[in-house]
């Protein structure tokens, strides 16, 4: 395997926010959605199987909602030395992309954003250790994933998301492995069924990674970040985008035939807003402002998706 190789570091930028501020970006509700939708599924999938331990639930969370604030302060440390975050303009900014920018703003020094960053990575590793422990030796493999997979995310020598491997890093840790995860902690066994829910989900938030892409393409091709957007182009890659959110649906349509209650397919309520925001993004491939209203009705797509899904699990135990 040969190894990714970041440019130096960035002068320091000027900081004139607050760390307040800045913790606040870096964890940032509306990414944190994806973790939720995994949860959700992994949740009421468990639900569905038995009884929920509602104290390891929220040690479940906490955990993850850690490290992916973790992963968020350490990916900003990274794209800040690469120079892609500091090289997206204003034109080009979105409520959804361009990374958190608390460098760039000068929110917070390098050197706070690191610290920052270790002590999500902390508190998320001491949650799954204190369930490992206490409750199901076995998350410490999912786990392990997952922290992995935070952290070189961005991080060389594997720096996944330049490497154009990041949306399948995201399809992994965003819907196996926090959906299996959750389910694991709860029932102590895998069942086969959240296994299954978990992939559709997992396609359609890698959807919404893939459509952040594209306002931070030109960005990303200067400092050698090679997004999937990036090697296809903007007009292949928005075909590209439609064909995933399709197949994510239509993976939902079949969730039955692999052995799950029927009323999980209504996960397919957020076809609609996928279709929105693929047609718009076919119209528009190559105009920052006019994709927020796609990045918007993706982010929405994927999270009716697991309200949906978990909504079947529910109604399949009650009936």
């Amino acid at each position: 395997m040969t190894t990714t190789t970041l440019p130096a570091p960035l002068a320091a930028p000027a900081v004139h926010g607050s760390i307040a501020a800045g913790v606040w970006r870096v964890a940032d509700p509306k990414i944190t959605l994806a973790s939720v939708a995994s949860m959700i599924v992994g949740a009421t999938a468990a639900g569905h199987a038995g009884p929920i331990a509602w104290g390891w639930l929220a040690l479940t969370v906490l955990g993850v909602f850690a490290v992916e604030a973790a992963k968020n302060a350490s990916g900003e440390i990274f794209d800040w030395d690469s120079g892609t975050d500091a090289a997206v303009t204003d034109a080009e900014r979105s409520p959804f992309s361009g990374g958190k920018r608390v460098l760039v703003d000068g929110l917070m020094t390098r050197r706070q954003t690191a610290i920052m960053a270790a002590a999500f990575y902390a508190i998320g590793i001491a949650a799954g250790l204190a369930i490992v422990l206490g409750r199901e030796p076995r998350v410490i493999w999912l786990g392990m994933i997952g922290v992995g997979l935070a952290y070189f995310y961005h991080a060389p020598p594997l720096a996944l998301a330049y490497r154009g491997l990041g949306e399948l890093a995201v399809a992994l840790a965003y819907g196996p492995v926090i959906a299996v995860g959750t389910f694991l902690v709860q029932r102590q066994t895998v069942d086969a069924a959240v296994l299954w829910a978990s992939l559709p989900l997992g396609l359609a938030i890698a959807g919404f990674l893939w459509i952040n892409e594209f306002p931070d393409a030109r960005a990303d091709a200067a400092a050698g970040k090679r997004t999937l957007v990036v090697r296809l182009g903007r007009r292949r890659a928005a075909r590209g985008f439609a064909g995933l959110e399709a197949a994510a649906f239509a993976a939902v349509l079949l969730l039955p035939l692999a052995g799950l209650p029927w009323p999980v397919v209504g996960g397919v309520i957020g076809a609609p807003l996928a279709v929105r925001a693929a047609r718009r993004l076919a119209r528009f491939p190559e105009t920052p402002a006019e994709q927020i209203p796609a990045q918007a009705a993706t982010l929405g797509a994927f999270v009716l998706m697991a309200v949906g899904i978990g909504l079947g699990f529910v109604v399949a135990t009650i009936v």
